[in-house]
């Protein structure tokens, strides 16, 4: 029997992770762990991580790399995600924390950290069409600047590590999914 599946997947907002995620789960029978839900779980759970998370966020600061690292070894190590293996998504945002999931998952522990990639003049016009209140021109630009940022120092991260691939994210959904199970299938 082969171990569960490990995968860490990026791409810019808009990019169509969301929808491939959740085509993925379904496919591989992975648990989709974003770390927004994670941070919600902790909070309603009351952990003590939780509770540190909600008191930064009340006062409308960013969770530091410290709480989301440990949320998420928390997180990893419940018994669904031992059983189905995980497809993390928001985790890592930084080399620190991509350091801290190596730490937990052991060296070798993750398959593949799959980056969608969607030109920037594509995902703009996806997340201006999807007529959200807070993809305003300006907060578009600055998440795109912010994801590039953040994001260059972590896809070095995976790359050095030989886990980085690259997925061409245009085309139908169904395109799109068959090139994201080809890059798994091929690491297995």
């Amino acid at each position: 029997m082969t171990r569960p599946l490990r995968l860490v997947i990026l791409g810019r907002q808009g990019s169509g992770k969301g929808t491939q995620c959740a085509r993925l789960v379904a496919h591989y029978g992975t648990v989709h762990v974003s770390t927004g839900d994670m941070l919600r779980a902790a909070i309603t759970e009351g952990t003590q991580l939780g509770e540190r998370a909600d008191a930064v966020m009340k006062a409308g600061n960013l969770v530091s790399d410290d709480i989301i690292n440990g949320i998420v070894g928390e997180r990893l190590g419940q018994d669904d995600i031992l059983a189905r293996g995980v497809l993390l998504d928001g985790f890592p945002r930084t080399p620190n924390q991509a350091d801290r999931l190596e730490e937990l998952i052991g060296v070798g522990g993750l398959d593949l950290a799959i980056n969608l990639e969607v030109p920037v003049s594509v995902v703009k016009s996806r997340m201006v069409l999807r007529g959200r209140g807070d993809d305003t021109t300006e907060a578009i630009e600055r998440r795109l600047a912010l994801y590039v940022k953040e994001t260059a120092p972590l896809l070095e991260w995976f790359a050095a590590r030989g886990l980085l691939v690259e997925v061409d994210g245009l085309g139908s959904e169904e395109e799109v999914f068959g090139r994201l199970v080809s890059a798994i299938d091929a690491r297995r």
